[in-house]
């Protein structure tokens, strides 16, 4: 049985990066020793959610294909731990 992978893909287009996004890219330097080798990190071109309003405000990030508007660390990594079944 392998160890579950939580993909984490962070929106690195202008509106997102300026936002706050190109902190999220450090995202790596947050992860508990616990989690790592479980949590793959990539950012993207834009992910295109900031053309529609109810989607909410950037910056973007998506963990394991779940959305996450305005996005911070403390929240991608509590949606990690739920991922991986550890809060």
């Amino acid at each position: 049985m392998s160890e579950t992978i939580v993909k984490v893909v962070v929106c690195s287009g202008t509106a997102c990066y300026v936002m706050g996004g190109s902190e999220l890219l450090l995202l790596d330097d947050h992860i508990p020793a616990k989690w790592k080798g479980r949590v793959e990190l990539e950012g993207s071109p834009c992910l295109g959610y900031c053309k529609d309003k109810s989607n909410g405000k950037a910056p973007f990030a998506m963990v394991d294909g779940e959305l996450i508007p305005q996005a911070t660390i403390p929240e991608i990594l509590r949606k990690i731990g739920e991922k991986l079944g550890d809060r």
